[in-house]
């Protein structure tokens, strides 16, 4: 049995000595430690792995000794901007006022601007909250403050609680158990530490996460607002596409009185799609809902469980299978992804669809030689569909749909359309490569599957759907 510890120790030399202690003497072994001064300068990540007593007994003695975390004991930290003249004692003042309040000065920063004025942040420990503003009071007779949001500091400016703190920050975008607070914890610090080991500054790390975090929250509610557009393809057939801000895209074929979707974006927006579909579509809460999924990402996952069939090859159907038992998918088994995944899944309340709905009508192909593998066909309404199965150069499992007859094709994220993204997508999704190091299993094999689509492509104008950006209008002579 596994279990990830998040401990605070004292800054003194033993503790780290200490903790180890008590773990061999129970006969646990440790299998990843992470610690940055520089980041925090208390909190030790810990993992274990040892029987289910000796993790519980390891529980009870390391809370004796004080070092697991206790919500009671974080006290408040405010980071403030004074603005002072820029001369000589300017923050004289404000230091004895800070004196006088008897606050602690956890972080200070100035910088000259080129102007006549110097803006000091400064974060602050408070013990009691009520006397902020009393502090406040004084302190705008001295000159304009102005109280910042931590998560908006420009450096971490407290060493002592940084991960809980952080983490709240991140809390706040999504309604989230403690449980969930935790283990977002452990992954946020492995991200930094995965990355860290890249030689990737940990600041921008932390970064990258705040600002995706915010992103999938600024897109809620009435801020939702994809792009939609229609596209006729027959007499009986219309492809609506959905580009939501952030996730992936949801693509919604109408064949006569016949509905198939094509991925489904995050779990997130729910409540935002729901509504969405049932205005597209007047009958989606009583038709049969199938849907086809490229493969087996987080962001085209999210709302599988709202259908009744769900479409996928043998290999994404046994990710999603893994991921329905508490196995880790394709994305977890990797290292680098795996940090990111999870504080994904965990952001967008992501869950795994019941695998008796999964669908697998193609052919398992053991070993696949080709970059691009034809493994069967496919025919909605009056589409027909040649299927293939990349090499997993994105991920493993990933399928591509080609209709020759209609020159139409939906290539998920092997070939996505990337010079036509609105803003905000183009924004979201600078994130993901920088978290993981790269959206791409296999970079080079990825490009060769995506080469292998294009000229599988025969002549004529296509029309390219793919996981993200707008549909792609592609000639080939």
């Amino acid at each position: 049995m596994k279990k990830s510890y998040v401990t605070t120790m004292p800054d003194h030399i033993g503790a780290f000595l200490r903790a180890s202690r008590c773990f061999a003497a129970l006969g646990i072994n440790i299998t990843r430690v992470s610690y940055n001064k520089a980041v925090d300068a208390h909190t030790l990540f810990i993992d274990a792995e040892g029987t289910e007593e000796q993790l519980r007994r390891a529980d009870a003695q390391l809370a004796e000794i004080g070092y697991l975390q206790k919500d009671e004991a974080l006290p408040n930290i405010v980071l403030m901007e004074f603005c002072l003249k820029d001369e000589p004692g300017a923050v004289t003042a404000v230091l004895e006022l800070i004196h006088r309040f008897a606050f602690n000065i956890s972080y200070i920063s100035s910088t000259e601007n080129g102007t006549d004025f110097q803006f000091f942040k400064m974060g602050l420990y408070v013990e009691d909250s009520a006397r902020i503003s009393a502090f406040l009071d004084e302190a705008e007779k001295l000159c304009r403050v102005r109280v910042i949001d931590y998560n908006r500091a420009e450096k971490v400016f407290d060493n002592s609680i940084f991960y809980r703190t952080y983490v709240d920050g991140l809390a706040q975008t999504a309604n989230l158990t403690e449980d969930q607070r935790q283990a977002l914890t452990v992954y946020v610090n492995l991200a930094m530490q995965t990355l860290d080991e890249k030689g990737l500054s940990p600041y921008r790390t932390f970064d990258s996460i705040h600002r995706f975090a915010q992103l999938l929250a600024a897109a809620k509610g009435d801020a939702f607002d994809p792009r939609i557009s229609r596209h006729s393809i027959t007499d009986r057939t219309e492809i609506i596409l959905i580009e939501p801000p952030c996730g992936s895209n949801t693509t919604i074929i109408r064949s006569d009185d016949a509905l198939l979707f094509v991925d489904s974006g995050y779990a997130c927006y729910a409540e935002e799609m729901l509504p969405l579909l049932r205005e597209l579509i007047p009958d989606f809460d009583t038709v049969k809902k199938s849907i086809f999924l490229t493969h087996a990402d987080v962001d085209h996952c999210g709302l599988l469980p709202l259908f009744d069939e769900i479409i996928v090859s043998h290999r994404t159907a046994l990710c999603l299978q893994s991921e329905y038992t508490g196995e880790n998918g394709y994305r977890e088994e990797n290292p680098l992804h795996r940090p990111y995944v999870h504080i994904c899944k965990i952001l967008t309340a992501y869950t795994t669809p019941d695998p008796g709905k999964l669908v697998t009508p193609w052919e398992y192909r053991e070993e696949l030689r080709e970059p691009l593998t034809q493994i069967g066909f496919f025919d909605f309404g009056d589409l027909h569909f040649e299927v293939y199965e990349g090499k997993g150069g994105h991920i493993p499992g990933e399928t591509v749909l080609i209709d020759y007859d209609h020159n139409l094709a939906f290539t998920g994220d092997i070939y996505i359309n990337l010079k036509d993204l609105t803003p905000r997508q183009a924004e979201y999704n600078q994130y993901a490569p920088i978290l993981m190091t790269s959206v791409d299993t296999e970079s080079p094999l990825c490009a060769a599957e995506r080469r292998a689509i294009l000229r599988r492509l025969g002549v004529g104008d296509w029309k390219i759907f793919s996981g993200h950006g707008n549909k792609k209008d592609y000639c080939v002579r």
